[in-house]
């Protein structure tokens, strides 16, 4: 007995070792990025354009302009490179997802200096979850140490992003949409795309950035191409309602999910998951008898009224649910961040909170160069890229492909309903159960060890009470297959992406690349 104490307790103080070994470590490269100057003489022309001393007029492409795009732009801008931005269409967006920013995602884009881009446009803070499950069963979840979300209309806040990357003299954004990487001698030299009006035009930089979502047509050139679609996201905009408690989210747990969102003082969004690789059709009505017949008996009393209404208005679209793997091959050159790298589902709303994760990495990793120019060595160094940004992308993407997985399956397996029933009661115990798992939803606390912990302790709790406090041979057999369920989901997604990147980045080469050596000319950053 005594020999299995020690060994369990040297194999904890391995792990914690592990652990304050990568934290304490990556602490002091953050610091160090910090505290380098960044290097970037910019020389201004006379029309106010602003130059450096690098051959060609271009630092940096950035194929895209949405979120990711946006922030990087102004981020990158900011620290004196000069950026060229293509976007495919410079009209404020309307999209149906993108609306709903975690508390995290808020931290970072402070950190880029671009949270004003959340005010002066309806958008509305969320400061708490209310869980809706079976049976009338409700739990009210805050956000951890006092922070928030945001809710808002998704092109309104990406034109802000727009005019504040644009708003820089070293930022070029233009209209125009990208049809090829272009490649020489084995590296990314640029892009072919196509100007607004309809003409051919080749631009040329050290660097291609790639973060155009996840339907991006330049990512099978970059990273594993497999791409699965396990469900749809139907939306739906409510009106004309009556809420008890303002500034609250819904996460609707019943035999479909569905979340609402304020996205301003007049309008929720609500968006319901449909299952499966096909989804009714909206022009023949099956949708709509759908989201009547199906999805409007689950909804809470006080947002039933309106969602009847928002199905008769007609206005339904949907969006599909995509989960693509963060494989990317090396390419000298060119680079992918954000959607267009990797997604779990947006079951939780974290991508945004993910992707602007990879802008302010990516800015702190490109802060001590002063020459893009080599790509093989700035690709060799990059790779560090991925490795850092594994633990949080694994943790906020992978608890929302859990949830949708647990959630989303049918009842009639008795082990998949005590799961549910299981998630529910864990997150109703409060403390630092509802609290840790807030924490990785939003993004305040993306911690791989947690979201395992949290993981496995909702299994245990499922299945103690099973047997509590009569183990009988049928309860028994329920927990033995809740065991192999539960392990069944997250196992899979552990090796998908890689347990030793995932828990002990620390111990990747690529983790410890050093900015390669470069010339002693300097540039002044444009901060």
């Amino acid at each position: 007995m005594d020999s299995k104490h020690i060994f369990g307790g040297a194999v904890a103080a391995f792990l914690f070792g592990f652990v304050v070994l990568y934290s304490s470590r990556r602490r002091e490269k953050i610091k160090a990025s910090e505290k380098t100057p960044t290097k970037k003489n910019l020389k201004s022309s006379g029309n106010g354009v602003c130059r450096s001393n690098f051959a060609g007029n271009t630092d940096v492409i950035i194929v895209g302009a949405g979120v990711a795009g946006s922030a990087l732009a102004y981020a990158l801008a900011k620290d004196g490179w000069r950026v060229h931005v293509i976007e495919r269409d410079l009209t404020e967006p309307d999209r149906i997802v993108g609306e709903f920013l975690q508390a995290g995602g808020c931290i970072k884009l402070a950190e880029l200096g671009l949270e004003d881009c959340l005010d002066g446009s309806d958008s509305q803070t969320v400061f708490s979850f209310a869980a809706v499950h079976k049976d009338g069963k409700r739990g009210a979840i805050s956000f951890p140490s006092n922070s928030s979300a945001r809710g808002f209309h998704y092109g309104r806040f990406v034109q802000k992003l727009r005019e504040k990357a644009a708003s820089l003299p070293n930022v070029n954004l233009e209209q125009g949409t990208v049809t090829s990487l272009v490649e020489e001698n084995g590296s990314i030299k640029g892009v072919l795309y196509k100007t607004k009006g309809g003409q051919e035009v080749a631009a040329s930089a050290s660097l291609t950035i790639v973060c155009d979502g996840c339907f991006s047509n330049l990512r099978s050139n970059l990273c594993n191409p497999k791409i699965e679609v396990p469900s749809y996201s139907v939306g739906l905009v409510l009106e004309d309602y009556n809420l008890p408690y303002a500034n609250r989210a819904y996460f609707i747990l019943k035999d479909t999910i569905s979340i609402t969102y304020p996205i301003s003082s007049k309008e929720i969004r609500c968006l319901v998951d449909v299952p499966g690789p096909k989804q009714p059709s909206i022009s023949t009505g099956e949708m709509a008898s759908y989201l009547k017949t199906v999805v409007a008996p689950q909804m809470p009393d006080e947002l039933y009224n309106a969602f009847i209404c928002a199905i008769d208005k007609g206005n339904i679209r949907t969006m599909p649910n995509r989960i693509m793997p963060a494989s990317s091959y090396p390419t000298p050159g060119a680079f992918l961040i954000g959607d267009s790298l990797n997604m779990r589902h947006s079951v939780t709303g974290g991508g945004m909170t993910v992707g602007l994760s990879d802008v302010v990495l990516l800015r702190d990793l490109l802060r001590p160069l002063n020459d893009l120019s080599n790509a093989a060595s700035i690709s060799k160094y990059l790779e560090s890229f991925c490795v850092l940004r594994k633990p949080t992308a694994f943790a906020i993407n992978t608890l929302a492909s859990t949830l949708h997985t647990v959630f989303s399956s049918s009842d009639e397996d008795p082990a998949r309903k005590e799961m549910k029933e299981a998630f529910f009661n864990y997150l109703s115990l409060g403390g630092v159960f509802s609290d840790g798992l807030m924490a990785l939803m939003s993004g305040l606390n993306p911690d791989p060890l947690s979201l395992v912990f949290h993981c496995f302790a909702m299994l245990a709790y499922a299945v103690g009470s099973l047997l509590l406090p009569f183990p009988t041979p049928k309860r028994m057999c329920i927990a033995a297959r809740l065991i192999l369920v539960g392990s069944g989901i997250i196992f899979p997604i552990l090796k998908a992406e890689g347990i030793r990147a995932t828990f002990f980045p620390a111990t990747m080469p690529a983790y410890y690349r050093t900015p390669p050596a470069q010339s002693t000319d300097h540039r002044e950053t444009g901060k």
